[in-house]
């Protein structure tokens, strides 16, 4: 190999201590290099750099010089690692390819598993797994995913053939499939392909990886990872690092399986090891909510010896980048592998006790907990929750995704969520299941409900990390799209209607729901305490009333950083006054508005100033040309002239 280099071993990497490997090797390649440096048992793979991505890309989507030849330099390396050879038709070595940009970005850009099987390959996994029910499943599994994200054919039409192949078996499970009907299944699949698209489904492995790995490349510009990074403000000229890596199976019978898995409860900040778990299944199958996983206690039940194993790793993991680790790992055939550590995504209250209980056990200062929780995090806290007081409609319950409480009108496209939203209507987003297509109306949305999936799948991800509430798995919920309907248990929900929703308790609630401010005492308290002891900075508020002022004195304001006297003059029984004081064209009127006026604008002074007791308020008088107070809409125009002639 000459030139500049692209592709990093595991092995040659490390995510801790040089900050500038996770920028250049993303932060998925970043976690697989140090878990590797660890000791931590990682299949075999190798990085390629975000400046390959972005060679790629000023190269006019080509490869840039040198990059082939190192893939498969490495390629051989890690082909020795795992003793098997991508491509050979006797002991195939099998391959993944994943993206993993420096700033985590779930399920935004694309992922390959499987690659290189063709119906050479597959008769090779057979011999050496002794399985035919494996082997198509895989092949099965590849074609779909192949054919979806690197040719660009819609995955339902992948669902319908197999959809087909099971009501033709009669069998209402993917996994009772049997493997004659998986085995003929994989030819109308790539013929399908073929059709849609005007290609041939590739057969050589060396071709699948290529493609794969170009088609992980232009996902760091697909619609869903712009939106994304335009909403949490990552820059577009990090690129995207591409892993790729042996595959383990998950799906090799009772004895495997794949999970997720927090050293923290994400939702809550709890100590203990959190996370679901779906028995004989790929990693995918959990992350895209197709099935419900169970929770990580039934790994404890089924394999205590492998659980032992995966909660001391996630203890080693926590220890050593002193944070939460979000886990992704694979059981095959009983042994445990690791592909994915990173810093969990959390919701504010967790990410308020985590921080506070870290400094507690001794793995952060004050100062380090104050900078791990988020200033919108902070926000989120101030959020409103149900009054527990309330009576209210529970109609069903699901999982507690993400907590808050969030009312809003029913929609069941993200489409929908963005127009009404946008025209200043509150609405919440009721799905089947979510993708990362429905990221724009996931951000309009003031909360999310699914009917399938787990609190690790797409909705719950996503949701947590913008803050919203969210709740999915709800199993009573039955969606008619198409007529503008779903049932929540027994009863009719239309678009449109109210809802709320519950991310705490993960309820579902008829209509909209009385709600309360949060309490800010205890570990959340006690972190701002910390702030207060650090900062530099004072902290003032907007306040333009006396109720205003009392919220923020409450909340530790310092003093009022701006009062716009206009701002006091907005509510109902005020404007009429100010608009007569404008249009007035003779001083008599003038002064008997401005008679109405004085009162009020003086008793919102003493208010305020009482509230702040001493603190400093800056106030920001009325100046020209007044045009916000005057009326628009030809009907506040008449009122405006009837109350004139009064």
């Amino acid at each position: 190999m000459s030139g500049k280099k692209y592709v990093y071993l595991f092995a040659d990497g490390c995510a801790e201590g040089q900050g500038a490997w996770r920028d250049l090797l993303g932060g998925k390649g970043a976690g697989l290099a140090e878990m590797t440096n660890l000791g931590i048992r990682v299949p075999p793979g190798f990085t390629i750099s975000t400046e390959a991505c972005l060679a790629y890309y000023a190269a006019g989507n080509r490869y840039p010089d040198g990059l082939q030849d190192q893939i498969l330099t490495t390629l051989h390396k890690v082909e020795a690692s795992a003793g098997s050879v991508f491509g050979d038709r006797e002991q195939p070595l099998l391959l993944s390819v994943r993206s993993g940009a420096p700033i985590s970005m779930p399920g935004m850009m694309d992922t390959v598993l499987n690659i290189g099987l063709n119906d050479q390959t597959v008769e090779g996994l057979i011999k050496t797994s002794n399985d035919p029910r494996f082997a198509y499943d895989a092949y099965r599994r590849f074609v779909t995913m192949f054919g979806n994200v690197v040719m660009g054919v819609p995955h339902e039409a992948f669902e319908a053939l197999l959809e087909e192949a099971k009501r033709q078996e009669r069998v209402q499970n993917d996994s009772d499939l049997s493997a004659e009907a998986l085995r003929t299944l994989v030819e109308p699949m790539k013929t399908m392909v073929q059709e849609r698209t005007g290609r041939a489904f590739p057969n050589r492995p060396r071709d699948q990886l290529r493609m794969s790995i170009e088609a992980v490349f232009a996902s760091w510009y697909n619609d869903r990872a712009v939106v994304y990074r335009r909403l949490n403000n990552i820059p577009e000229t990090l690129g995207t690092g591409v892993n790729v890596q042996t595959m383990v199976f998950g799906n090799r019978g009772a004895d495997s399986g794949t999970g997720v898995a927090f050293t923290r409860d994400p939702s809550t900040g709890e100590k203990y090891l959190f996370g679901e778990y779906l028995a004989n299944a790929q990693g995918e199958d959990v992350v895209a909510g197709i099935r419900d996983p169970q929770p990580l206690g039934s790994l404890q039940q089924l394999m205590p010896e492998v659980y032992a194993q995966l909660a001391q790793v996630g203890e080693t993991l926590e220890q050593h980048f002193r944070d939460v680790q979000d886990i992704e790992f694979t059981i095959q055939n009983g042994r445990l592998y690791l592909l994915q550590t990173r810093s969990g995504k959390r919701t504010a209250p967790a990410a308020v006790r985590i921080a506070v209980d870290m400094v507690h056990e001794g793995l952060l200062d004050e100062r380090e907990a104050v900078m791990r929780v988020a200033p919108e995090q902070i926000d989120q806290l101030l959020h409103p929750m149900i009054d527990p007081m309330a009576e209210k409609t529970v109609l069903a319950s699901g999982l507690p995704a993400s907590p808050g409480a969030a009312s809003g009108r029913v929609v069941f496209t993200a489409e929908e969520a963005v127009r009404r939203q946008e025209g200043g209507e509150r609405v919440l987003l009721v799905r089947n299941e979510t993708s990362p297509e429905d990221i724009r109306g996931m951000h309009a949305a003031q909360g999310i409900l699914t009917a399938r999936g787990g609190m690790t799948s797409h909705a719950a991800v996503v949701a947590r990390g913008m803050g919203r509430s969210c709740v999915v798995g709800c199993r009573e919920l039955a969606i008619n799209e198409s007529s503008g309907y779903c049932h929540i248990g027994q009863a009719e929900v239309r678009a449109g209607d109210f809802l709320t929703i519950d991310g705490a308790s993960g309820q579902v609630i008829r209509g909209q729901a009385p709600l309360v401010e949060a309490d800010l005492g205890g570990d959340f308290a006690e972190l701002m305490a910390w702030a207060d002891k650090y900062r530099r900075l004072g902290v003032r508020c907007n306040a333009d009333t006396p109720e205003d002022a009392e919220i923020a004195r409450r909340f530790g304001a310092e003093g009022v950083g701006l009062c716009r006297t206009e701002h006091m003059f907005f509510a109902e029984d005020r404007i009429m006054a100010v608009r007569q004081m404008i249009v007035a064209d003779e001083p008599e009127p003038r002064q008997e508005a401005l008679a109405q006026i004085l009162p009020m604008q003086k008793s919102d002074f003493k208010g305020m100033f009482r509230i702040m007791d001493g603190l400093p308020v800056t106030v920001r008088l009325l100046d020209p040309p007044l045009h916000e107070f005057l009326p628009h809409a030809l009907e506040e125009i008449g009122e405006l002239a009837a109350y004139m002639r009064r």
